[in-house]
């Protein structure tokens, strides 16, 4: 963990792949992660935690099935959002984005359950292949 200050534009500006989280500091037990997002990720749930979500950049829409039945929220940049733990949900970002996520740390991007996990992504870590 560095002890100096981090811009978040250098860091992102330092990969390419999307659905790949970089932890970029960590607080306490917890990662504090960015993203590049575009187009669909999977449906998935985090039994045990909750998922924080800051809009750095462009829009992020998270689908949620909640017990009413499903809806979508929709996050302009700059917006903050937490999936309940135990809430299925399908972040998309159909232009593009880029996000920040605090959760605790080793938590996967594809969650406890998922569905079926496409071939461009590591079903041990969740991150896209050939990060």
């Amino acid at each position: 963990m560095s002890n100096e200050p981090i811009p978040l534009g250098k860091a992102l500006a330092s990969f390419n792949a999307l659905w790949s989280p970089r932890i970029v500091t960590s607080v306490n037990d917890y990662d504090v992660r960015i993203a590049k997002v575009e187009g669909e990720h999977i449906w998935h749930v985090h039994d045990d935690t909750d998922e924080f979500f800051l809009v750095l950049d462009g829009e992020l829409h998270i689908s949620l099935r909640e017990p009413d039945g499903e809806r979508t929220v929709l996050l302009p940049q700059g917006a903050v959002f937490t999936v309940p733990r135990g809430t299925e949900h399908k972040p998309y970002a159909p232009s593009g984005a880029a996000i920040l996520m605090f959760e605790p740390a080793g938590t996967l991007t594809v969650g406890d359950r998922h569905d079926e996990i496409p071939d461009h992504v590591d079903s041990t870590t969740g991150h896209a292949l050939n990060a």
